[in-house]
């Protein structure tokens, strides 16, 4: 079989230590190009792993022939990335937050569907270990039903892992839009609908910028989710957790509870009320500092490969946006926000 060959759009961070490096690894991609308006960028990927380097996306597409791109922008530049791509026949994987607006990631799925590709959405959450474990033991019934949560996500900020460090396009509201919402909020919301197999009917959002200096984007939020089953819980993202980022999940059941990631080397906990304690090592979640695959590209290029719609589709990515997107307009009205 010929290899998919694929174009990189964005040479910033996600891509230069997760997307690039996890494509080169995977035996049925080929890289042929890569796109950032700065160009020497792109140039070091070129020669790094071979291809072509292009200092825009539209020259790339003109000039290239690809079977499928990588979009990791700035997350205004999404939408607009993903149709394009669309239109030109490439099926697509776009980091996330898939866009900034419902009608947005309506267009891009109506683009893939006109076009015949696939879109998927980088939410590398439901690929962790841990998180897979997480919904094995859940499915299996023994803890029964899900009746409080808490999910959370923090880390320092994107200061130090940008490769603009503090001048990142994450702190420019123009071009992100949303802050660690947008950021980490937005996987855990992807999550928490997935880990659940529920959809979230309810948000009443608390989101500020409470340390970041020179920025409009938020750094913090917490915020307060009903799902459909009737199952509550809490949502937190925050790029001020300077010491000690967290990113754990919580669930009371009736039978127990089960701990994610909130002790190191015991990924999974769960204790029954019945007194058994059983603890996975199932392996460590990817971090900014470790990096370990994602699954992302891999679960992508099969869908390639294998001609099978991707489970993280635009779709998906569109309900786990669309839960963020409440939430700021909880924080704007007041109000609680049903969907």
């Amino acid at each position: 079989m010929s290899k998919i060959k694929v174009a990189v759009f964005g040479c910033g961070a996600i891509a230069e230590r997760r997307h690039i490096p996890e494509y080169a690894a995977n035996e049925n991609v080929e890289l042929v190009a890569f796109a950032d308006p700065v160009v020497e960028r792109a140039e070091k990927m070129a020669e790094t792993y071979g291809g072509k380097a292009y200092s825009s996306y539209e020259e790339l597409l003109a000039n290239e022939t690809v079977d499928a791109v990588s979009v990791c922008t700035p997350n205004y530049l999404h939408a607009p990335m993903a149709i394009a791509a669309a239109n030109a026949g490439k099926h697509v994987l776009v980091e996330k937050p898939m866009a900034v607006s419902t009608e947005e990631g309506e267009q891009m799925i109506e683009a893939a569907k006109k076009n015949g590709v696939y879109l998927m959405v980088g939410h590398n959450q439901r690929l962790m270990p841990p998180h897979v474990k997480a919904k094995e033991i859940l499915e299996s019934g023994k803890l029964g039903k899900v009746l409080n949560f808490r999910t959370s996500f923090g880390h320092p900020g994107p200061e130090g892992w940008s490769v603009d460090g503090a001048e990142s396009w994450f702190f420019r509201k123009e071009e992100a839009i949303m802050g660690a919402m947008g950021d980490l909020g937005v996987h855990k919301s992807d999550f928490i609908r997935y880990l659940l197999n529920d959809e979230v009917s309810e948000v009443a959002g608390f989101i500020s910028t409470l340390h970041k200096e020179g920025t409009k984007v938020d750094d913090n939020a917490t915020c307060l989710l009903r799902m459909k089953s009737g199952a509550i819980g809490t949502l937190v993202a925050s790029w001020t957790q300077y010491r000690a980022g967290d990113n754990s999940t919580v669930l009371w059941c009736e039978n127990g509870v089960m701990k994610i990631g909130t002790v190191e080397g015991d990924e999974v906990i769960v204790e029954l009320t019945n007194g058994t304690v059983e603890t996975y090592k199932v392996g460590a979640m990817a971090t900014n500092e470790k990096q370990v695959p994602s699954g992302v590209i891999d679960a992508f290029v099969e869908s390639i490969v294998t001609q099978t719609p991707p489970a993280i589709s635009g779709e998906e990515g569109l309900r786990s946006l669309q839960v963020i997107l409440a939430a700021f307009e909880s924080e704007k009205t007041g109000q609680i926000v049903k969907l």
